[in-house]
């Protein structure tokens, strides 16, 4: 028996094989089906405020938002530089350009005053935004009611990048459902994995159905192929909703799970000076789908390198935290704003292990290893 740790693997304990076998059986394998319906019907029904509208990638739902709210050549669109890429490359799908925002220490997500200095920046320019793409990083929700006020003064609408944040809220309300359009990602490693996939979401329901119709190549509906617009072929499959619907019906107990994979670490690693965790703040609840921490080295004397390393030889898998935007090569050529926030983030940041069926023994077993490879003295 293998003694690797994976950072995020999906766990299927719920009625994955019962649906999927009946989705197989049904014949129903392509972008229409019962369980595309019910995924999205239970799936609205949870969010409560909000329809969702199920999409073959995160990805495809943040291009798809971007063609809703009419971003197009020219265009600018605000983006956090503390990302994953998929964030930022719908906008140059589009033929718009990013403008990249850093982050702030109290949630490491976009910074409302810098924010609101680019937004400034681009309007005495003469290139007013045409939107905020905000990402909850890890699943901690950014600072919503600084950044929803900002954006209402200088109307602009947001797109709320909850790609690694489902089953997160922030004052009781999930993440996801702020913005004009909400995105969410179900990707093999996320918290809510149906080995891919994504939604989009909206309260807005003109919104909705214009999402439902693009993303089924723009097909009008007639007894033949009639197509007025260009669409695209972004919709679910039955076959990956009924593993989505499945593990819909796991997600409180996932974020759970998570939370508390979280709080073992904040125990285990309490000891060591130097080492420092993604704060939540009290309004916030973060899914924690991944626990990231931040190695002071100086302090430490050890980098997160080091322990990325000392992990590996012990079949652990980690990853570094992301590598802001701004610095990627392919968008060397972006304007930002900010500092050196996100940067010291990468270079200090580590996640470690967080996978729904992750042991305490297992956390023991990766915290040992801080003990014995790294802090010889502690």
């Amino acid at each position: 028996m293998s003694n690797a740790i994976k950072l995020s693997v999906p766990t299927f304990g719920g009625n994955e094989e019962v649906y999927t076998k009946m989705a197989i059986g049904s014949g129903q394998l392509a972008t229409n089906g019962d369980f595309i319906d019910s995924f999205e019907e239970k799936f609205s029904n949870k969010l409560a405020s909000h329809e969702i509208v199920a999409l073959n990638s995160g990805t495809s739902s943040l291009h798809l938002s971007m063609v809703l709210l009419g971003i197009g050549k020219g265009d600018e669109v605000i983006c956090q530089t503390f990302t994953f890429c998929a964030s930022a490359n719908p906008i140059i799908y589009l033929g718009a350009t990013p403008v990249f925002v850093d982050s702030e220490p109290e949630t490491w997500n976009i910074s409302p005053e810098l924010l609101e200095d680019a937004i400034l920046d681009r309007i005495a320019n003469g290139k007013k935004p045409k939107a905020i793409v905000i990402v909850h990083l890890f699943g901690m929700p950014a600072k919503i009611q600084e950044i929803m006020s900002i954006a209402s003064r200088y109307q602009i609408p947001i797109i709320e990048d909850a790609a690694e944040a489902v089953g997160s809220t922030y004052r009781g309300d999930y993440c996801g459902t702020f913005g004009d359009v909400g995105i969410y990602s179900f990707n093999g490693n996320k918290i809510l994995s149906a080995g891919g996939g994504g939604a989009l979401v909206s309260s807005k329901i003109n919104l909705i159905q214009r999402a439902k119709y693009l993303s089924t190549q723009a097909r009008e509906d007639l007894p033949y192929y009639q197509h007025l617009e260009i669409g695209f072929n972004y919709r679910m499959n039955n076959l990956c909703a009924s593993v989505a619907l499945a593990q819909l019906e796991q997600l409180d107990e996932f974020v759970e799970k998570r939370r508390e994979i979280n709080a073992n670490y904040r125990k285990l690693l309490e000891g060591f000076v130097g080492i420092s965790f993604q704060p939540e703040a009290n309004e916030s609840k973060s899914n924690f789908w991944l626990t990231a921490i931040l190695i002071d080295e100086e302090v430490t004397g050890f980098s997160n390198d080091q322990v990325r390393v000392a992990l590996m030889k012990n079949d652990i898998e980690t990853r570094f935290l992301w590598k802001p935007l701004h610095l990627q090569p392919v968008f060397k050529e972006i304007k930002y704003f900010g500092g050196n926030v996100a940067k010291s983030f990468f270079h200090k940041g580590i996640c470690l292990p967080s996978s729904v069926n992750l042991t305490f023994e297992d956390q023991e077993r990766i915290v040992d290893i801080f003990k014995k490879e790294l802090a010889k003295t502690f």
